[in-house]
Parts: structure tokens; sequence; C-alpha cells
């Protein structure tokens, strides 16, 4: 593994990209926790993302995004309903669950037809996913069964030996998981209550 520390000049960003578009497995930092990032259109590297975490293929796997623009362009379009929450609540901890397209990696959605994505409150997390061209994946940087992290020191001694990059911006504020609502039908429905509370989320949408 090697370890890239974002204070130290601009090379961290290329060099990660380089990596993810290779099929290449990146543990970076996002608003929450560390996360394991992929190119989600890469079969293998989705399968590997599930190796790195010992973890069932049947879960789906969350992506961010660099913005909403990136999303609607490599996911597809962001209902209208759903509109009012992205421009309240992104950047920040609020994902989404839209229907997964073809051009993903079947383990993305474990089967679900949905995928979930939102555009993180992480500068880092976003310049990378704009130098890779697509949304990344950002499953929690740990092994199935063992806390996440938001220390990239933790992330080195757990996953160092599994993973090919760890971008390290230092510890993260860690906290809540993203609240998760599920978009992709006729009326959002709250499927994770998380850092953002579901009565704020009902606000916006009235």
């Amino acid at each position: 593994m090697k370890r890239l520390r974002v204070d130290e000049g601009e090379h961290w960003l290329l060099e990660a990209a380089d990596v993810i578009r290779v099929g290449g497995i990146a543990a970076i930092p996002t608003d929450t926790l560390y996360g394991l990032a992929a190119d989600p259109c890469q079969d293998a590297a989705v399968a590997r993302i599930f190796a790195v975490k010992d973890r069932s293929a049947e879960r789906a796997l969350p992506l961010i995004a660099a913005d909403a623009a990136q999303i609607e362009e490599c996911v597809g379009p962001i209902p209208r309903l759903a509109l009012r929450l992205v421009e309240r609540f992104w950047p920040g901890p609020l994902t989404l669950l839209l229907p997964a397209p073809p051009r993903l990696a079947a383990g993305v959605s474990g089967g679900t037809g949905t995928v979930g994505v939102r555009v993180p409150a992480h500068a880092a997390a976003r310049r990378l996913c704009a130098a890779c061209g697509t949304p990344l994946t950002a499953t929690s940087a740990n092994r199935s069964g063992e806390p996440p992290s938001a220390d990239p020191d933790v992330v080195a001694r757990t996953l160092g030996d599994r993973i090919d990059v760890l971008v390290d911006a230092g510890p993260t504020t860690g906290g809540p998981p993203s609240t998760i609502v599920d978009v992709s039908g006729t009326s959002p429905r709250l499927v994770r209550a998380g850092a953002i509370a579901w009565e704020d989320v009902q606000r916006y949408l009235e």
C-alpha cells in the first residue's frame, strides 16, 4: 500500500486517480469516515471491494460523486421530488437511492435494482471523483464485523495489506452515518436514519 498525504502537494490526486482507473482500491476520506473507493463500473474492482472487506456480495455499495451533475451523467436523472433535498443537503451526509443503471457492476446494487449516491462534504473526496470522471464506491474502510474508522492510521494498520493506496487527509469528523432516503419510487421513503433527521428531510419535501 502506498500512502498519499493530501497536505504534501497535488501529486496525490493524479496518483490515486490512476490507481482507481486501472481497477485498484483506494482508502479515502469522506465527511464521515474513511471509505473504500473503486470504479463502480469495473466488475473486478467491485469484487475486490467485497474481498477486502470479507463481506457478502449481497450487500449493496454506496457511491459518492463530485457533484449532482456527475451523478446525473453517470447514474441517471435525480427525480424532481428529490431536487429540493439535493439543494439543501448536498454536499453532506444524505444518500439518495436511485435506479441502478446497467453500466454499473452488478455487485454495486447487491441485487436491489437501486444504488445509493451522495455528494460528500469533503473536498478531497469530491476532487478525486472529478479526477476519475465517475462516482466512486465509498463503503466504509473496515473488514466486515469490525468498526469503521475515522483515523487513517487505523485504516493503514487493518487494511494496508489489502488495498493499493491510502489517501491520508488526517482524521475525519466521524459521527453518525449518512441518512438514506429511497427516491426511486413515487414517494420518498426512509431507509436508514442517520446524520440528517428524517423530520428535516420531510420538511424540505413539503
